[in-house]
């Protein structure tokens, strides 16, 4: 199989669904592997690393959009991404960055973490009545969406009545960032996208009228202020992807880890009894099936990576799910180890384009597992779970499990005194 074969594979449902062992045979061919013609595929942590973090490559601007995607400016899905500080370079990201960035400190996670541990305790709650009522229980919806849908929408100041509706909106959304995609499904795309776009003028209106504590406020008011920090496509633009982003990589962070601790009972019952180790755990969960798969970057400049040289020009897929798993960065990588040393995953970038909520993630994540495991210490699969068939966005539609029945009160939540976020 040569690097083209493989990529049609990686490209097939098949390959889409369970993309590792496609990851292995493209690895196979060096870190760096053409695929076609100024087309490149990065598999190397050490490469992917460098590229994410190199002046020399950027996002495809507007010029490279005519000429591979013709028409774009006609999609709403492919226009409101491209808008955003998603898929812009600088010095347009900096400074869309930096008017959102405030939201996102260190300081400002740390403070939600009672909002996210109470939110956690609700679902939980949510979950054990279902189950007892004899209803079947999906992790997903029960638990993985309404997590951070609520995180991201208390940011944005949107009001709860209306998460539910993001869901269905995102999904199909984000099939825009696929590397492929059919007709049918940009027209999906197409869809969500004027749906949010609707939702999001509405409630910058709303924030017009009555100013509210929140981050749609605050981009607003940067509009309104000088509309040259902060033009009204990108005001709408920025919004969709903040909320997008902002539930789409945690929701698949917490549908796969959740899967991957109930296959190893030994380390889920370490995490359960010390709390304090989630850090760690959770980096090696988003090493070991990263909830974002891919990136793609354009070079500026001839450059050398890997071996091959890449003359200004070249298209490249940056694999992040295969980057994570490089044998030459981490020893056994097809093996999840909590106590794995050093776990620095590329699942949320590197360089100017990290995910400016990454950290909030992580907290999301860190307090959900231990939460789960000690409140419902019986929880466990009802069955395989529908993966969704993408690889950007890696995660379940659904995912069935059970209780057991001795879930323990809420009283019972909370990281002990003294915890202090120890790696394993």
């Amino acid at each position: 199989m040569d690097p083209a074969d493989a990529l049609a594979l990686l490209l097939s449902p098949q390959g889409r669904v369970n993309p590792y062992p496609t990851y292995e045979r493209l690895r196979g061919y060096g870190p760096v592997v053409q695929a076609g013609p100024a087309f490149h595929l990065v598999t190397g942590y050490a490469e992917a690393d460098g590229i994410l973090r190199d002046a020399r490559f950027g996002v495809m601007d507007d010029d490279l959009r005519d000429q591979f995607l013709p028409g774009w400016r006609e999609s709403p899905a492919v226009a409101s991404i491209s808008r955003s500080m998603l898929r812009t370079n600088p010095p347009d990201h900096s400074r869309m960055r930096r008017l959102a960035a405030g939201a996102f400190t260190p300081r400002r996670i740390a403070a939600m973490r009672d909002v996210v541990e109470a939110q956690a305790d609700e679902l939980v709650d949510g979950m054990v009545a279902r189950a007892r009522a004899g209803e079947p229980v999906d992790f997903m919806a029960e638990f993985a969406y309404p997590l951070p849908v609520a995180v991201i929408c208390a940011l944005l100041g949107v009001p709860a009545a209306d998460r539910p509706l993001f869901r269905r909106w995102a999904t199909d959304l984000t099939g825009v960032l696929e590397p492929e995609i059919s007709p049918d499904e940009l027209a999906l795309a197409d869809r969500g996208a004027t749906e949010l776009r609707d939702y999001f003028t509405d409630l910058v209106a709303a924030r017009r009228r009555a100013p509210a504590d929140d981050l749609t406020t605050a981009l607003v008011q940067a509009h309104d202020g000088d509309g040259g920090r902060l033009s009204g496509d990108e005001l709408l633009a920025n919004l969709v992807v903040l909320l997008v982003a902002g539930f789409e990589t945690t929701t698949n962070l917490l549908g796969n880890g959740l899967v991957v601790l109930l296959d190893h009972p030994a380390e889920a019952a370490t995490l359960r009894e010390r709390p304090e180790f989630a850090p760690g755990y959770v980096d090696e969960l988003l090493r070991y099936d990263s909830p974002v798969q891919l990136t793609s970057r354009m070079s500026t400049a001839p450059t050398r990576y890997g071996g091959v040289d890449l003359p200004a020009g070249s298209w490249l897929i940056v694999l992040l799910g295969a980057a994570n798993r490089d044998p030459g960065r981490y020893p056994e990588a097809d093996r999840f180890d909590p106590w794995r040393p050093a776990v620095h995953p590329l699942s949320f970038g590197a360089g100017p384009h990290y995910c400016l909520g990454a950290g909030l993630a992580r907290l999301e994540a860190q307090v959900a597992f231990p939460l789960l495991l000690r409140r419902l210490p019986g929880l466990a699969l009802a069955g395989p779970g529908e993966r969704r068939v993408r690889l950007t966005l890696r995660g379940y539609a659904t995912l069935p499990v059970t209780v057991g029945d001795e879930a323990s009160p809420v009283t019972d939540r909370g990281t002990p005194a003294g915890a202090t976020g120890s790696t394993p």
